[in-house]
């Protein structure tokens, strides 16, 4: 099995990866929010529609079958980077000639020009994605934080700088350039792999017929996605639709960092044990239990101190926000039995059953959606609960069979962690009505509410609370070592 200490490691770089790009966009996104108009950030989002749908098409599903493939030699990734570079321009190309077309159905022609620069996205990430493929084959997750960091900063200064000149919404669309361009040019200098001359058909057929599956998935998954919105916006107000965006922010933004370097990190290890289904077995157990003993917590914690976080963070007006941040919390939760169960099945090879997986979740997705809509928007909101719960037992159900691993195994593994986080939540609930500052109320309710769950941990022996204990004094006792040598 892939060693613990490697494994924890890369996923500790992920992690900082992440957090340490959503703290400088969310500075950045307050600052340009200050100086530019919301005509400009509206103009952006329609773009950006595209650019996602396109991005899907960049990879390919080739990137996920690179990092999964047992012998990927040099022949796999070559074809595969000289594939994506064709297939990118092909894509720009017909994205520019469309570009008129896209203003006209927005009756705004300026549309034109930004769709034509944004999507050279496009492009870039055909350079970036096979170097990307290799750093998580290879498992090198700290040339990731260098090149998100330096993508970041470049791309944070640039927009700031621009929208000072007045540059409108180029500012943001100079933002998005920078930020990749700048984030695939530091891959390429740190990431000693390049393509070779050489090219193989078969090889990419083969590669191919694990990939477009993941495509299709991944496809099916982002126009879903886009769906919800356009149906809120369409059918209720835009206050509605603002409050739903609002209330997904903060336990997207939590979840986003922890399953993302999770996701990173655990489709290779499983990847390279996936002969050994018991190993696999163990990896996908120990990922449930633990992302759940620090995911439960946090979204707990958010849900019950909703009100509190709200008025401080974003005034009193966003408080018709709270009872989507609390579902999305609750929705959230969950989330490490999709993220590792989905993982477990690519990692052995099986992404015929993983697009079966993705129909069938976004078939009763939409049915449950379109059940919904005439209810309001609370109601949609309500109704992506009953659906996370449908997605739970369809993506753990192959689980079954593939390792021995059913739902109900899952959940007994994770109830310790959860009841132990609600609780914790109603106990720091009632602060919220104490007549006290913000900042203060919020203090206590986070120390209080961080002891409780220690406690809790400590008290009922929880397996999980051990295991991260005996990481953390890994990391301290190679941390005190390496002070050592230096000195």
């Amino acid at each position: 099995m892939a060693n613990k200490q490697t494994v924890v490691t890369n996923f500790f770089w992920r992690f900082a990866e992440r957090c340490g790009a959503q703290i400088i966009q969310f500075i950045v996104s307050i600052v340009l929010a200050r100086i530019l108009a919301p005509k400009a950030y509206g103009t952006i989002a329609l773009v950006l529609v595209f650019t996602q749908i396109l991005q899907v098409f960049v990879d390919s599903g080739l990137g996920n079958a690179l990092i999964q493939k047992k012998n990927a030699d040099d022949l796999d990734f070559s074809s595969v980077f000289y594939f994506n570079m064709v297939w990118c321009l092909v894509l720009y190309a017909i994205t520019f000639f469309c570009a008129p077309l896209i203003a006209s159905f927005y009756n705004d022609p300026s549309l034109t020009a930004i769709v034509r620069v944004l999507c050279l996205m496009v492009v870039v990430s055909g350079l970036k994605n096979v170097q990307q493929a290799y750093v998580s084959r290879t498992m090198q997750f700290k040339k990731f934080f260098w090149a998100t960091l330096g993508g970041t900063l470049a791309s944070a200064a640039a927009g700031i700088i621009l929208a000072l000149l007045g540059a409108g919404v180029w500012a943001l669309v100079a933002q998005k350039l920078v930020n990749l361009t700048i984030d695939t040019t530091v891959l390429w200098f740190t990431v000693k792999w390049r393509p070779k001359l050489m090219f193989s058909f078969k090889r990419l057929k083969g590669l191919f017929s694990y990939g477009w599956k993941l495509l299709v998935s991944s496809l099916i998954d982002t126009v879903y996605t886009n769906l919800r919105q356009l149906i809120i916006g369409k059918f209720y107000s835009k206050s509605d639709l603002a409050y739903y965006n609002q209330g997904n922010q903060f336990p997207n933004i939590i979840v986003n960092n922890i399953n993302i370097s999770i996701d990173s990190v655990l489709l290779p290890t499983m990847s390279k044990e996936q002969d050994d289904k018991e190993k696999v077995k163990l990896m996908t157990r120990r990922s449930i239990r633990v992302s759940t003993y620090i995911m439960a917590p946090l979204m707990m914690g958010l849900a019950f101190c909703a009100n509190t976080v709200v008025s401080l963070v974003l005034t009193d007006k966003w408080l018709p926000c709270v009872p989507f941040l609390q579902i999305f919390c609750v929705t959230y939760m969950f989330y490490p039995i999709h993220t590792a169960n989905l993982n477990a099945i690519k990692a052995v090879g099986r992404s015929d059953l993983f697009l079966i997986l993705e129909i069938i979740k976004k078939a009763v997705g939409l049915a449950i959606m379109f059940s919904t809509i005439w209810f309001g928007v609370l109601v949609m909101a309500y109704g992506m609960i009953v659906q996370s719960v449908f997605s739970q037992i369809i993506n753990s159900w192959p689980n079954k069979k593939l390792l021995g691993y059913s739902y109900f195994d899952q959940i007994r593994d994770i109830l310790p962690a959860i009841g132990l986080a609600v609780f914790m939540g109603a106990c720091v609930y009632g602060i919220g009505f104490i007549p006290i500052p913000l900042v203060l109320r919020l203090l206590i309710q986070v120390i209080l509410g961080g002891a409780i769950y220690i406690f809790g941990s400590k008290f009922f022996k929880l397996e999980s609370y051990e295991y991260v204990m005996e990481i953390v004094k890994s990391f301290l006792v190679k941390f005190k070592k390496k002070g050592k040598v230096k000195e």
